[in-house]
């Protein structure tokens, strides 16, 4: 059973400037290049024949393209004890009409989400415990530029664990409307 989500790829210049947000903090388990990116619906585990289903639902999707800021950075958990340190995005409102009607057609349809709740953000490290302060880092980039972002499509990525974390394989790209 192939473990799935959907989300948004980062363009390469973007990510470039993200990498280079790594510092050392104690805890920190900071993303590859290759991970980087925005979830919008986490399927989990999913039975080799609702792939299938998953891939129609979302080629109904119907929206129109937009572009976000990925600017600032924010935090899950306290500053000083933080467990997720992410990379925020602007404006939210198309994307979330996205990931909305998104997760509408699969949860319609017999499909479970792992993160129902929607916070758009762009994971940079996770926290081991003890995890060290973020504070200086947020208060540094609080409104930092990292680029502009267009959204012209979405994917469906294949999760694969592996030694250095997990592996994202795009096994599909769902267009939106010019």
């Amino acid at each position: 059973m192939p473990r799935l989500f959907f989300g948004l790829e980062i363009p390469e210049a973007i990510k470039t400037s993200l990498l280079q947000i790594k510092t050392q903090v104690a805890g920190a388990r900071w993303q590859s290049r290759g991970q980087l990116h925005l979830t919008l619906a986490f399927l989990g585990q999913v039975e080799d024949q609702q792939v299938a289903v998953a891939r129609d639902l979302a080629r109904g999707v119907t929206q129109s393209a937009f572009e976000l800021n990925v600017q600032g950075l924010g935090c899950f958990g306290s500053p000083e004890k933080p467990k997720i340190l992410w990379a925020g995005v602007s404006p939210e409102n198309a994307l979330r009409e996205l990931q909305k009607n998104l997760a509408t057609a699969l949860t319609d349809n017999g499909f479970t989400l792992e993160n129902p709740s929607f916070k758009p953000h762009i994971t940079l490290s996770r926290f081991r415990h003890p995890a060290g302060s973020v504070a200086s880092l947020l208060e540094s980039h609080q409104g930092t530029l990292f680029g502009l972002m267009p959204v012209q499509d979405f994917v469906l990525y294949k999760s694969t664990p592996g030694p250095g974390g997990s592996v994202y394989t795009v096994t599909e790209r769902f267009t939106l409307q010019p």
